[in-house]
């Protein structure tokens, strides 16, 4: 194939393109170099770099750069250029990481920038902040150089060696990144007591059990679930064909998630009494109304408001529906294997921990004294 490719190209080279001799012309105008990109043909390849990336990632990046841009702006008096000099970056570490001094939590952004990053909303608040935030914002900063082709000081030993003992620090201040309390099955079930026979109480009874039982759907799965991804087997079983998520943007799904049960149960009640065909899946509900389609935003608020109908306490969020299905799938001892099928995992790791914490419910090691 190679070899055909390679004698075309030098055919085409030695004879005269005989329809348009000027086409030939452009296509060895302006000269490149085998070894380097065009401006033109770099951009592009950005372009779908990002198009690649799921719209809530893409949501991050901007705020991270918009962040990068203002703090430099702040700090230095102009803006950000690239390649971004490493003392720039060793000052963007110490500017937003918190240390102990004289007894309190201190950083180097002086007290009137900090101010005014927080009043032109740039900050959300005064003071350090989270690791886990700034580790976002160098993140994407790198992502950015490479993405450019420049120099990333980011990879600098300095700035490497800098945010690893930042990070130590931080973790020995006990900052450690918090999870979303899991909605396992007893706070699931005190949340769907709490749905009542209206047309909203059926919607959310619908919603919850669909994002729980189809194997921990993300709020954005839900907010873009549409009719036409729903396939009724029989009474008691759907299929959800789930064609894009936030780790499976390229629509190779894993097989069809079953929704069985009461959660197909509810599936058919809600579909019956809203009246709804086409389009997305849930829908607001006002004054029992059928509405627009949900955002991601108002299905984490679904979850907040019936756990704190519930009275359930706890941190909760659409997250917790996710987190929820695989600490009882641990708790139950269901194979790795077959959750990750359905929650659409691509890293053991990243479910690991939810699963072992299930696991050391039934754990016969947490009942040695009883």
């Amino acid at each position: 194939m190679i070899y055909t490719i390679m004698a075309t190209t030098s055919q085409l080279a030695k004879r005269p393109h005989k329809r348009n001799p000027v086409a030939l012309t452009a296509l060895t105008t302006p000269p490149l170099s085998a070894n380097e990109l065009g401006a033109q043909a770099r951009q592009a390849a950005e372009e779908i770099l990002l198009a690649g990336q799921a719209e809530n990632t893409l949501k991050s990046y901007r705020s991270a750069l918009r962040y990068w841009c203002a703090w430099a702006v702040a700090r230095y008096g102009k803006p950000l250029a690239l390649p971004v000099p490493v003392p720039v970056v060793v000052q963007f570490i110490v500017d937003h990481t918190a240390r102990v001094k004289a007894g309190e939590l201190v950083i180097e952004l002086p007290k009137g920038t900090d101010e005014r990053l927080v009043e032109a909303g740039f900050k959300g608040a005064l003071g350090p902040l989270k690791m886990a935030t700034i580790l976002h914002r160098l993140y994407v900063l790198s992502k950015l150089h490479q993405l450019r082709r420049a120099q990333n000081p980011c990879e600098d030993p300095r700035v490497r060696h800098l945010i690893s003992r930042a990070r130590r620090a931080a973790a020995k201040r006990g900052e450690t990144p918090t999870k979303k309390t899991a909605a396992t099955r007893e706070p699931l079930e005190a949340m769907l007591a709490t749905c009542d026979d209206s047309l909203e109480g059926v919607r959310d009874r619908a919603l919850l059990l669909f994002a729980w039982a189809s194997g921990g759907r993300r709020r954005s799965e839900v907010a873009a679930a549409a009719v036409d991804q729903l396939r009724k087997v029989d009474n008691d079983l759907y299929l959800f064909r789930l064609q894009r998520s936030k780790t499976n943007q390229t629509g190779n799904s894993t097989p069809d998630k079953p929704i069985r049960g009461k959660a197909a149960a509810a599936m058919t009640e809600w579909l019956a009494r809203s009246d709804v065909t086409d389009g997305a899946l849930f829908r607001r509900v006002r004054k029992d109304r059928v509405g627009p389609a949900l955002s991601p935003h108002s299905v984490a608020a679904i979850v907040k408001r019936r756990a704190a109908l519930a009275r359930v306490e706890g941190d909760w969020a659409g997250h917790s529906l996710r987190s929820g299905f695989v600490t009882e799938a641990g708790r139950r001892k269901v194979p790795l294997g077959d959750i990750m099928a359905l929650t659409e995992h691509r890293q053991a790791a990243t479910v690991m921990g939810y699963y072992r914490s299930g696991e050391l419910f039934e754990s016969e090691a947490a009942t040695l004294l009883e």
